[in-house]
């Protein structure tokens, strides 16, 4: 099977299998695999991999309905993307599979998880920079209301975990981009700071 219908036949299972927001969805999704390939492209990754795992690194998130959360929504994507390559045809081999499956659960900041891989290492990198710069704050202030919060969460999510994010990069290529992208969101976290009163 032709690497192209390959990934058309996942893309069209991560959107049937992606959260119907803006801000985990599927538009999450293709921003990361995006990312992923310029990133991949641009450092020689195993493309195939990587365009695989990004595609499904979030595929969990709409099992993961449980508050406390049980498991952390990498560990229900990676179960759930080692379940649909083993029942498809796809022509990868063990050694892929289990590339794929790291990226997927090294890629969550929360699951404590060393990317080993250079593809693991781009999704993570990928995934966290969707966080930041303009995106990133409109994901924090969507996701801040859709759980109720108002100004004072908003401010406290970007001061404990999005404002962190740069230098939790593993690669100097996204550490370039991430410095950009964090001079927008710490530009906002200013000013917000300072309009709320």
């Amino acid at each position: 099977m032709l690497d192209n219908v390959i990934i058309s036949r996942i893309r069209s299972f991560a959107i049937k299998n992606s959260e119907k927001n803006d801000i985990h969805g599927f538009s999450h999704v293709e921003r990361v695999y995006n990312t992923c390939v310029k990133i991949g492209q641009k450092l020689n990754a195993n493309m195939r991999i990587l365009k695989i795992a990004a595609y499904l690194h979030d595929i969990g998130r709409i099992d993961d309905n449980e508050d406390p959360p049980k498991r952390n929504h990498a560990e229900i994507s990676a179960i759930k993307t080692k379940e649909f390559l083993a029942t498809n045809n796809f022509n990868l081999s063990g050694k892929e599979i289990d590339d794929i499956v790291h990226a997927i659960k090294a890629h969550s900041f929360s699951n404590n998880m060393s990317p080993l891989t250079l593809e693991a290492k781009i999704l993570s990198d990928a995934d966290k920079l969707d966080a930041i710069g303009a995106i990133g704050i409109f994901r924090t202030i969507g996701f801040t209301l859709q759980n109720n919060g108002g100004i004072d969460q908003v401010i406290e999510h970007l001061e404990n975990k999005i404002l962190q994010l740069k230098e939790q990069m593993f690669l100097d290529y996204s550490k370039r981009i991430a410095e950009e992208r964090h001079k927008t969101v710490l530009e906002f976290y200013n000013k917000i700071k300072i309009e709320r009163i």
